[in-house]
C-alpha cells in the first residue's frame, strides 16, 4: 500500500482510508462536465466562453486557483504524406527544419509562411488569441481549417456539407484527460508550507485552508505538477480538496459524481489501483498496446511523489498531456543531499574545535 507518513496525517478518524481518483482517459469525452460540477459545488468562477480562433472548446486553459478540474484537449495530428515525403527529401539533403512552439502537434504542421493567403493564412492577433492557453506564439498558430483542407483531412461530401460519419471516425485523432490535483504521497506543497495552512486528511489527501494561508506561494515552485495557484483576488493558494467536505459526509467529490462515462472514477486508493490494473490488461487484451498507468502501480524506486492518490490511465507520453514523466516533492528529492551536506558541514566544525582546543592546549604546555 502506497501511504503518507502516519505523523503527516493531521486529521484522524476511525476507519478512515485512503480514497483517490482513477481517471482512465480512453473513455473520457471532452464534456467538461467535471469541470462544470466541480466550479458548481466549489463556488468558484467561470473563465469566460468566448470562441476565437486559436482557442477551443478549452476555455479554461489550465489548472488554476478558480479551476480545480480542467479537461485537456489534445489532437493527434500528424503530417500529410506529401509533407512527409518533403521532409524526408530535406533531411536526406543535409537540409534543416522547423518544429513550431505548439503543443501535441508532432510536428505535423506547417510553417505559417507555407500556408499562403492574407495574413500568412489567416493567423490570429494576439488580442484573438489571449487567454486560448497552449503556450504558442501567435505567428506559430496556422489556420487549422484552411491546414486541414490543404492537405484533405476535412471529410467534405459537397459543398458546404460534411461527411458525418467520416468525422465521427476521425474522432481517435483527439484525446481528452480530466487534470487534477494529484494528492502527492510526498507532497511538495505540503513540504514547503510554512503556516501550517496545507494539511494531510484522515483520508490522505491533501487540502489547503484557505484561513491559514498567508500567501507566501511557496507551495507554487514546489508542486511539480504546477498545480497550486494563488487567488487573484485576496492572494491565498488554492486548489483541489478531493471535495473534502463531501467526503466528510460519506458522498462522492462533485466531478466524479457528474462523469457521464466513468473516466473519473473514485473510490478507496488500493481498490481503485486493482481496477486500473485490470483495465490496462484488458486494453492490452484488446489491442490497445500503449495503455499504461501515471502514477500507480509503480515499483518502490520509481514511484511518481511517492505514488499519486489521483493516477491515470494514459494511451501516448505523459508530456502529451502536460505531464512531467518524472516528480518528486522538492524537498524530499533534494533532502538527502542537503542532509549529507549538512553532516559533513558538521562534522567539519567539530574537528576544527578539537583542533583549536588540542592547539591551545599545547601553547599553554610550552
Amino acid at each position: 500500500m502506497t501511504s503518507a507518513a502516519p505523523t503527516e496525517i493531521a486529521v484522524r478518524r476511525d476507519g478512515a482510508v485512503r480514497m483517490g481518483f482513477f481517471t482512465d482517459t480512453t473513455v473520457c469525452i471532452g464534456c467538461k462536465s467535471c469541470e462544470v460540477a466541480c466550479k458548481q459545488w466549489n463556488d468558484l468562477p467561470a473563465d469566460g466562453y468566448q470562441f476565437r480562433k486559436g482557442g477551443s472548446y478549452d476555455h479554461t486553459g489550465a489548472l488554476g486557483a478558480s479551476t480545480w478540474r480542467h479537461v485537456r484537449f489534445v489532437e493527434r495530428l500528424e503530417p500529410s504524406p506529401a509533407a512527409r515525403a518533403d521532409a524526408e527529401a530535406a533531411l536526406a539533403a543535409g537540409g534543416g527544419g522547423h518544429v513550431p512552439n505548439i503543443p501535441a502537434t508532432g510536428g505535423g504542421l506547417p510553417r505559417p509562411e507555407e500556408l499562403g493567403g492574407a495574413g500568412g493564412g489567416g493567423l490570429p492577433t494576439p488580442e484573438e488569441l489571449g487567454g486560448a492557453g497552449g503556450g504558442a506564439r501567435p505567428e506559430e498558430v496556422p489556420d487549422l481549417v484552411q491546414w486541414a483542407e490543404q492537405n484533405g483531412d476535412t471529410p467534405v461530401v459537397g459543398e458546404g456539407d460534411v461527411d458525418v460519419g467520416a468525422a465521427v471516425a476521425a474522432m481517435d485523432r483527439w484525446l481528452f484527460m480530466s487534470d487534477v490535483c494529484k494528492h502527492c504521497t510526498n507532497a511538495g506543497c505540503l513540504d514547503a508550507c510554512p503556516t501550517g495552512a496545507i494539511i494531510r486528511t484522515e483520508f490522505q489527501t491533501v487540502v489547503i485552508q484557505p484561513d491559514v494561508c498567508n500567501g507566501c506561494g511557496y507551495c507554487i515552485p514546489s508542486c511539480p505538477f504546477g498545480v497550486p495557484n494563488r487567488d487573484p483576488y485576496d492572494g491565498r493558494a488554492a486548489k483541489c480538496t478531493l471535495c473534502y467536505d463531501r467526503l466528510q459526509d460519506g458522498l462522492e467529490p462533485a466531478c466524479a459524481k457528474a462523469c457521464p462515462t466513468d473516466s473519473i472514477q473514485f473510490g478507496p486508493y488500493d481498490e481503485l489501483v486493482e481496477t486500473a490494473k485490470g483495465r490496462v490488461v484488458a486494453l492490452h487484451e484488446r489491442g490497445v498496446e500503449s495503455a499504461y498507468l501515471y502514477g500507480a502501480g509503480d515499483e518502490p524506486g520509481e514511484q511518481l511523489a511517492g505514488g499519486l492518490g489521483a493516477f491515470f490511465l494514459l494511451t501516448e507520453a505523459p508530456e502529451r498531456f502536460g505531464l512531467p514523466a518524472r516528480a518528486d516533492s522538492p524537498a524530499q528529492e533534494n533532502g538527502p543531499y542537503a542532509t549529507a551536506a549538512g553532516l559533513a558541514a558538521a562534522a567539519l566544525a567539530a574537528l576544527g574545535t578539537i583542533a583549536s582546543f588540542a592547539v591551545a592546549r599545547r601553547r599553554g604546555r610550552g
